[in-house]
């Protein structure tokens, strides 16, 4: 059941947020200030993973665009049993000559910061970024 939760506002941030909303793809203001919301209580609870506590149990996607060669060192990283793999993707990108996998990962936010860390200082791997899931208490698993 959809419950309706207004504030008010003047009229230069209304157009403001007029333009965000056309900007950023949602069908309305509602779906906008919902996702905004959710998102910046999330990050004000939790943080960046920079800033969890090491022992939180978190989990959510990494993200790593490399060069050719390099598949054997993310392997020993993926295989090395600090953080849990639920599932993994290597996609060739032929316009940018790159690779990317994904990575579902899973476990202590100290043993993803490490594993990010060393995915980082492996050379010819371009970027890596990770991006928690959110910290939900109940939904669709």
């Amino acid at each position: 059941m959809s419950r309706i939760v207004s504030f008010s506002t003047d009229a230069n941030f209304a157009d403001r947020l007029g333009t965000l909303v056309e900007q950023t793809g949602y069908k309305n203001r509602s779906m906008f200030l919902r996702d905004a919301s959710i998102h910046f209580a999330e990050d004000l609870m939790r943080g960046d993973l920079d800033q969890m506590e090491d022992d939180l149990r978190i989990e959510g996607t990494t993200v790593v665009y490399f060069q050719h060669d390099v598949e054997n060192k993310l392997a020993e990283i993926r295989h090395s049993g600090d953080v849990d793999i639920s599932s993994y993707s290597h996609t060739c990108l032929p316009e940018s000559h790159s690779c990317v996998d994904t990575m579902q990962v899973r476990g202590k936010a100290g043993s993803i910061r490490k594993m990010i860390t060393q995915l980082r200082n492996i050379h010819d791997v371009d970027r890596v970024v990770f991006v928690s899931a959110p910290d939900r208490e109940h939904g669709c698993c």
